[in-house]
Order: C-alpha cells, then sequence, then structure tokens
C-alpha cells in the first residue's frame, strides 16, 4: 500500500497520528491471516501444556484454580510478547519499499510515525487479549476477579505489548534488516518468557531463576494479569505496574530516536 499522502503542517499531531493508525489498520484487514495465525499458537499452548502439566495443579503452589487457571494468563502475557517483538517487520518492509522515504519527506511528526503503528499494534493485540481469555475460559480457567479483573489484565497486557512494540520498531530502524530483527528477537523473548513465573510459581524454580525472574518484566506483567483475574494482587504490584509503563515510555523514546537516526543517515 503507498504512504498517506503529505499532510498539511497545519493538521496536529493526533490527526498526523491517526492517519498513520488508519494506514497500518487497512494494511492489516488485508493482511489478516497474521493475528488470527498468532492465536493458533496460544491454543496449542493452552491444550498443550494444561494437559501435559495437569497433575502439578494439585500442588498447593497452584491454589484452588489448578493449573489452567495458572496458566491463562502466562500464555496471555507470552501472546503479546511475541506479536510484539514482531512488530518492527512492518517498518522493515516499509523501508524496503521506500514507503518509509516518503513518509519522512513528509511534515508528519516522527513521533506521530511511531505511535500511529504502535496504536494499531495495540489495538491488535487488545483484540488477542480478549479472544485469549476466551479460549481459557473455554479450556477451564475462571476469572474470580470479574469484568474489572479482566480489564486490568487486559490493560497490563498492552503496556507489556507496548515494550516489545516499541522495541522492536527500534531496533527495526537501526538494523533494517529481517534477519537482524528474527534472530534478536528469539533471543530476548525465549529466556524472557522461561525465565519467569509464566509457567511455573517461583517456589518451584531453582534459586538462580527466582532471582531472575524477580526483576524479569516479564514476571511483572503475568502476576500483575494473575492478580487481576484471581482478584489477589502481589505485594509488589505497584512497583511492578510502574516497572512496565516506564519501560514502555522508554521504548517508544528509543523508537522515536531510532527513526530521527535513520532519516539523518538516509
Amino acid at each position: 500500500m503507498n504512504a498517506i499522502s503529505l499532510v498539511p503542517a497545519r493538521i496536529g499531531w493526533p490527526a498526523q497520528a491517526g492517519q498513520v493508525f488508519r494506514r497500518w489498520s487497512i494494511v492489516s484487514l488485508r493482511q489478516a491471516w497474521g493475528p488470527v495465525m498468532s492465536l493458533i499458537q496460544p491454543v496449542i499452548w493452552i491444550v498443550l501444556f494444561g494437559q501435559v502439566f495437569h497433575a502439578l495443579g494439585a500442588l498447593p503452589q497452584f491454589g484452588d484454580a489448578g493449573y489452567i487457571g495458572y496458566l491463562v494468563p502466562g500464555i496471555l502475557m507470552m501472546t503479546v510478547l511475541y506479536a510484539g517483538a514482531w512488530a518492527g517487520t512492518g517498518f522493515i518492509d516499509d523501508i524496503a519499499s521506500g514507503v518509509m522515504d516518503q513518509y519522512l519527506t513528509s511534515p508528519l511528526s516522527r513521533s506521530a510515525i511511531i505511535a500511529g503503528q504502535l496504536a494499531q499494534q495495540l489495538v491488535v493485540n487488545l483484540m488477542q487479549s480478549l479472544v485469549v481469555l476466551g479460549i481459557g475460559w473455554l479450556a477451564g480457567a475462571r476469572y474470580p476477579g470479574g469484568a474489572a479483573g479482566v480489564i486490568a489484565a487486559v490493560v497490563v497486557a498492552t503496556m507489556l505489548a507496548a515494550i516489545f512494540c516499541g522495541a522492536s520498531a527500534a531496533v527495526a530502524l537501526t538494523s533494517r534488516s529481517q534477519i537482524a530483527l528474527i534472530s534478536l528477537s528469539q533471543l530476548i523473548v525465549l529466556p524472557a518468557t522461561f525465565l519467569s513465573t509464566t509457567m511455573m510459581p517461583a517456589a518451584l524454580m531453582p534459586e538462580w531463576v527466582q532471582n531472575v525472574s524477580r526483576w524479569n518484566p516479564m514476571t511483572w506483567a503475568v502476576e500483575l494479569g494473575r492478580g487481576a483475574l484471581t482478584g489477589v494482587y502481589p505485594d509488589a504490584a505497584w512497583w511492578q505496574a510502574g516497572g512496565l509503563l516506564a519501560l514502555a515510555v522508554l521504548a517508544f523514546l528509543w523508537a522515536v530516536r531510532s527513526i530521527r537516526r535513520y532519516q539523518r543517515s538516509i
């Protein structure tokens, strides 16, 4: 799809970001198979891990919800983590097709370019989050936290997605390479997942993994999401939420700085 037409300078920042959002939304609708296919993976995870580790639910560390109830918040965060890590591929496609150069010769604010794409990615992630929670419900998970808990869990998932979408965009604009982005994404997302409480309570992990997971943003998101859905938040909820928000802001600023650096290099 061609880049959006030149935006007059008098149009404000929100309208500029909205134009970018609209363009990416049209692209996403034309390639809807991507977001749809990404939902197959959490179905497999919930069904496969839920069955393989079903017996673990009898352990007191999992509480009354059983393993499925424990697992679903982790799968929710895994879904947005993996989707966010790939968000930068769109920028690489734009660089290869020349669309990015058209963006940068227009009066569009560079932060609006990033914000519009990020907003579109977060809307997709929000819809995926709701689908994952629905799949979890069908698999047997229950959410004592009610509607407010579901909303809070989705907000946490959105913050986690913002971190990795922003970081992915920054890496894409810096490396300009699909191979580099994919390699770095795999290097980060797997340790982030398995060095957290996504699949297993900290009490059942080796001590060194517990120490690492304590400072892992994935753990913060999983525990906040789990607390929201169960109605029992962790003691560290406020600083975990603050940490996720701070990282999301830093990731956005990194992406904006990267697009400006890219412009200076061409």
